[in-house]
């Protein structure tokens, strides 16, 4: 059985150990708290809950098994930042708590290490740093004015971020039309599944039980009804992120929106010294529709970008995942980007779904009186961030003091989608705006005016 999980990404194909799924749940149960979804972020809530409180009844509820959906399929990029960024609310939170939510942010990252390190984790943490090229003067002069708010509005130092002149940049990576960069100290490179398998093991180990193979139907106050019975818990936490809309009432709650990867076979020295990340550096360039890559472990790219249409009504179809015209797109710009690696082999292509929110901003949050709680839509960059939104979680249910629970995303609400078809016009339009918009400027070198229409489009 463990086989049909393999081919879920090149992340699944190489984790050690078996991916036969545990028991499912067996008939009517009660426990303290019942979290949904065994991805980072019901992983990392169960793992502070019981690090916290050994003695809290905890059980975390997976549909198939622990790691199968983004937290097993992703970039293994854990990077201190977000992609609408506290930024984009500095004037709704203050400029004060925005900078302590970039702060966490960054610790999450040596968080997310110390955990592997302490729990005997060996997910390949490497922290290298990004390194985000500047290939025409559009994305440069964006970095410029990046580097300069978060210098001057959020207390980042050269240390943390800085602008790279085009040799140094190239140093770094030596892709194609560099014209500098930017260098981003706060990310590590990993592999994703070995880490949300070693926090599914560590969870067991502190006295939480994991059910796979058991598929939640609904939620509520005081219950989560599935399919192999009904969970009663004084707590309920929804941590599906993209499979979010697979709960009755939650299909406009989340989009999900694809990301494909590739990866390639593992590349010889002699070549690597062409290519350059010697430190394990995780890369991208500045166009709106992304871009991703890292230098794995055992000496393969693995690369991913966006831009696979939404489907209607929010479905999932995994023959996306697996094959698809976007990851001939991917390939062709992977070796755009690099031409040395033209000749190298395609291994495997995989994707997933990531959780967007309608105002792009994720969010946590804990009612007390209802008994529910809730984390997620991380827009692509949640390694990280579910590190902290499961410990913020933790902290808000047990009522433990911290810097967390007052950060700008807690309590934060977005407005639901529009209903279809305004959401599928409005989402797959967006992406062809954005598309548009890197064409534009990367023939004309200046940024684009349509950028900013897609800005208001997904705000």
């Amino acid at each position: 059985m463990s086989d049909r999980y393999r081919d879920r990404s090149f992340w699944h194909d190489t984790c050690p150990g078996s991916l036969e799924p545990r028991p499912a749940l067996d008939g009517d149960t009660d426990v303290d708290v019942a979290i949904v979804g065994g991805g980072y972020t019901g992983l990392w809530t169960a793992y502070y809950l019981l690090s916290i409180d050994p003695s809290i009844r905890v059980v975390v509820i997976e549909r198939d098994i622990v790691g199968f959906g983004a937290s097993g399929r992703n970039g293994g990029w854990c990077v201190g930042e977000l992609a609408a960024g506290p930024w984009r609310h500095e004037a709704a939170a203050g400029n004060d708590a925005a900078r302590r939510f970039l702060h966490e942010l960054h610790d999450a990252v040596d968080e997310v290490g110390r955990v592997a390190e302490h729990e005997g984790i060996d997910c390949h943490y490497a922290k290298g740093g990004a390194v985000r090229l500047a290939r025409n003067r559009a994305h440069l002069a964006r970095q410029r004015e990046q580097v300069e708010v978060f210098h001057s509005a959020y207390g980042l130092t050269e240390e943390d971020m800085r602008m790279l002149g085009a040799d140094e940049a190239r140093s770094h990576l030596a892709a194609t039309g560099v014209v500098g960069g930017m260098f981003f100290a706060h990310t590590a490179a990993l592999h994703p599944a070995r880490l949300v398998r070693g926090l599914g093991d560590a969870v067991e180990r502190l006295g939480g039980k994991i059910v796979e193979g058991t598929a939640a139907t609904a939620i509520e106050p005081g219950r989560v009804a599935t399919d192999r019975g009904v969970v009663k818990a004084e707590i309920v936490v929804r941590a599906l992120e993209g499979y979010t809309g697979t709960l009755e009432g939650n299909r406009r709650s989340l989009a999900p929106l694809y990301s494909l990867m590739v990866a390639t076979e593992p590349i010889d020295d002699a070549l690597w010294d062409d290519i350059g990340l010697s430190r394990r550096q995780t890369f991208t360039d500045d166009r709106f529709m992304v871009i991703y890559g890292q230098r794995t472990a055992d000496g393969r790219i693995a690369f991913g970008g966006r831009g696979a249409p939404y489907n209607y009504g929010s479905r999932i179809i995994s023959s996306v995942e697996q094959r698809s015209r976007t990851h001939e797109k991917i390939i062709k710009t992977m070796v755009e980007l690099l031409p040395m690696l033209s000749d190298v082999v395609i291994t495997h292509r995989w994707g997933g779904v990531l959780g967007v929110p309608r105002d792009w901003f994720p969010s946590v949050g804990f009612d007390r009186d209802s008994g529910m709680a809730w984390g997620g839509g991380y827009v692509g960059e949640g390694v990280a961030a579910a590190n902290l939104a499961g410990r913020t979680l933790a902290e808000l249910v047990t009522e433990t003091d911290s810097p967390r629970i007052d950060l700008p995303w807690v309590g934060h609400r977005s407005r639901q989608w529009e209903p279809e078809p305004l959401r599928w016009l409005g989402i797959n339009g967006a992406l062809g705006i954005m598309g548009i918009a890197d064409r534009s400027e990367a023939i004309t070198g200046r940024k684009s005016r349509v950028a900013r229409l897609m800005q208001r489009v997904l705000s």
